[in-house]
């Protein structure tokens, strides 16, 4: 299984023609979006050509395509006018026989675990900074986060992540690795 993982588009079209196009050419199965779709939040300035009317065209018609979780900017006023749902807290997969809690990161996150057991996986956005790194006291979770498609921070670049093989790769806008975690 291929899945495509992104973050934090917070209403930029710029950057949501990039993630569809790092999507067609990358060819996975689903797209998983971490949330903030589509407002870009008052901590934040306006990304580049942030336009959340044609973000949510573009998203629409993307539909099944799409698999999403809400983010702290995400409201009933966006599930109006998004054709998927958008407003579940969070979901659970199960990849490679391991648990993967996927939320946005603003409720369950390192300084507030989910009930996670040794080997679980806590997949999130929210902090726009990629990581993958093993957390606890011995490492009995794995932290991973894609960064931010529109607003990266702490000098990092504008990323989305995918699944595949049983391997996470944090990639640049040109698909490029820059990080990586493997399950196996």
């Amino acid at each position: 299984m291929k899945l495509m993982i992104a973050s934090d588009l917070h209403g930029s079209m710029k950057y949501a023609k990039i993630m569809k196009e790092r999507y067609d050419a990358e060819k996975p199965e689903k797209l998983i979006l971490l949330g903030d779709l589509l407002y870009h939040g008052p901590r934040n300035d306006l990304p580049e050509e942030y336009a959340p009317k044609e973000v949510i065209k573009l998203l629409n018609g993307m539909k099944a395509e799409l698999l999403c979780v809400r983010g702290n900017c995400e409201a009933e006023v966006d599930q109006m006018v998004l054709d998927f749902p958008v407003l579940a807290d969070y979901m659970i997969l199960y990849l490679d026989q391991r648990m993967i809690f996927v939320t946005h990161g603003h409720t369950w996150n390192k300084k507030n675990l989910p009930p996670l057991k040794k080997g679980d996986i806590l997949l999130h956005g929210h902090t726009h900074i990629p990581t993958a790194e093993a957390c606890g006291e011995n490492g009995e979770y794995t932290y991973i986060n894609p960064g931010s498609l529109a607003i990266p921070k702490n000098d990092t670049p504008h990323s989305y992540m995918i699944y595949e093989d049983g391997r996470f790769s944090i990639r640049d806008l040109e698909g490029k690795e820059f990080l990586h975690y493997s399950l196996i």
